[in-house]
């Protein structure tokens, strides 16, 4: 199931993403699988408090455990963000627009050279 047929998706995913430490795990993954332990090194966090970060971003489906049972690495899932980015794309759009219109305008006022 995707975000787009999911009504509750990136309600899901844009909680998980409220959280800075939910947010680093994320950076962390962008290099690869990393273990739970792996994962807790930069935190000085203990793994229960990391297992509860990460079932957050399992449960918005921002990752997934990978195929080795014995480390349970976990890994970012790109169709998240992809949809994520999908839904953010409009307004992107129009702030780029606004932005643009401001510079043209900002240049309308400069004096002009003889």
């Amino acid at each position: 199931m995707t975000m787009q047929t999911d009504p509750n998706a990136l309600d899901r995913a844009f909680a998980a993403l409220a959280d800075p430490t939910r947010r680093a795990i994320l950076a962390r993954l962008t290099q690869g699988e990393a273990s739970v332990s792996e994962l807790m090194e930069p935190f000085h966090l203990t793994q229960p408090t990391i297992s509860r970060h990460l079932k957050v971003l399992e449960e918005a489906r921002l990752i997934e455990r990978g195929k080795d049972a014995q480390r349970r690495p976990r890994k970012l899932v790109l169709e998240a963000f992809q949809n994520v980015e999908q839904w953010l794309e409009p307004f992107r759009r129009q702030w780029g627009a606004r932005f643009d219109n401001l510079a043209a305008h900002l240049d309308s006022l400069k004096p002009k050279e003889k």
